[in-house]
């Protein structure tokens, strides 16, 4: 049984858009089948839409409280 879209990572709602896609694009999907992807697209769409407002809204705010943070070298732990 699939997960539902909320419950994917956005990378892993885009990798199955893109299946999903392709596997239209081809049009040998039966009717049926086609729908209930597309239906399925359609929620991926939307969860990950909005998971993306989310992120955006979590950049905005830490920008505001950091505005006048100095840029400083990113240094990756365990070196």
């Amino acid at each position: 049984m699939a997960k539902k879209p909320e419950n994917l990572s956005f990378e892993e709602s885009i990798s199955e858009l893109e299946h999903i896609v392709s596997e239209l694009e081809q049009g040998q999907v039966p009717l049926d089948d086609a729908l209930k992807q597309f239906e399925r697209g359609i929620k991926l769409v939307r969860s990950s839409q909005a998971k993306l407002e989310t992120a955006q809204q979590k950049v905005s705010i830490l920008m505001e409280q950091e505005e006048d943070a100095a840029l400083v070298d990113f240094k990756a732990t365990g070196e």
